[in-house]
Parts: C-alpha cells; structure tokens; sequence
C-alpha cells in the first residue's frame, strides 16, 4: 500500500509523478515558472553542475537554468531510472540537446537527487558528466517513462 510520507506530504507514487512532471515542465517544456510553484522558499541546490556564486534558493535555480536553457536552447531530459523512498527521489537522466557555442549536438548523463518537503522540492544534489558529442543520427527527443513497477 502506498502510504502518504509525513516529511513529503505524498506517496512514493506521487513524489515519483511530481518530479517527473518537474522534469518535463522545466527542461523540455522550457517553463521557467514551474520553480516557483515546485521550489520551496529554503531550496537549496547542492549540485556540482551548479556555478560558484549562484544565488541561493529558486532566484538562483531560475537563474542557473535559464543560462542553461540559453545556451542549449533545445535541451530535452530522458528519465532513465527512478528510485523513490522516504521524502526523497533519485532519477538517473541523459541529457540532449545543441551547445549554442558550438554549434555541436551534445548530449551528458546524471544522477539527481531530490529531496520534497510539505510537496515542495526543498534540496537537490546533482551529479552530471561533462556533454561531449552526441552520436550521429541521435536525435533529440525526450522520453518520460510512465511510472513502472521497476521504477
């Protein structure tokens, strides 16, 4: 039975959904606006990917992935694996899309870690690899994985 976390204020199945929405809405809809509503006021952001001298909190996340979003203007995400227990949710993802000072298609893999409080997104770790050239003919297309037994 999927029972409602009191540190997430969700199931599994739904902090699952909520970030994979999360995904979808921020990176390949390009909706900026979705941090607003998914980034609690105390988010912090404790991954390598982000730049030294980033804001804190969603101003700084906003901040970050707009440039991202700039030079990587068709940037899309593939949930791999998703892993969920207790208030936190792992997702393995690659990463496509063209670097704007190329202009080359790259593409780079990760892992995130979030975790959700009150169903809000209140910290997130993040590792990903350096992008190098995505192989000829990838196209770049995203797909989220519909919630499945395994993930």
């Amino acid at each position: 039975m999927d029972t409602t976390n009191s540190k997430s204020g969700m199931t599994v199945t739904e902090m699952k959904a909520f970030i994979r929405e999360h995904f979808e809405e921020l990176i390949n809809k390009k909706n900026l606006e979705i941090i607003d509503t998914n980034l609690a006021p105390e988010f912090l952001d404790h991954g390598t990917d982000v730049p030294s001298g980033t804001i804190p909190g969603a101003a700084g996340a906003k901040q970050y992935v707009g440039g991202a979003l700039k030079r990587f203007p068709d940037l899309r995400v593939e949930i791999l694996d998703m892993i969920a227990e207790d208030d936190k949710v792992v997702v393995r993802n690659r990463w496509r899309g063209t670097d704007t000072m190329g202009p080359t298609r790259v593409e780079f893999c990760g892992m995130v870690i979030w975790r959700i409080a009150r169903r809000k997104i209140v910290e997130r770790w993040a590792y990903l690899e350096n992008a190098h050239p995505a192989p000829a003919g990838t196209p770049i297309v995203a797909t989220v994985y519909p919630t499945s037994p395994l993930r």
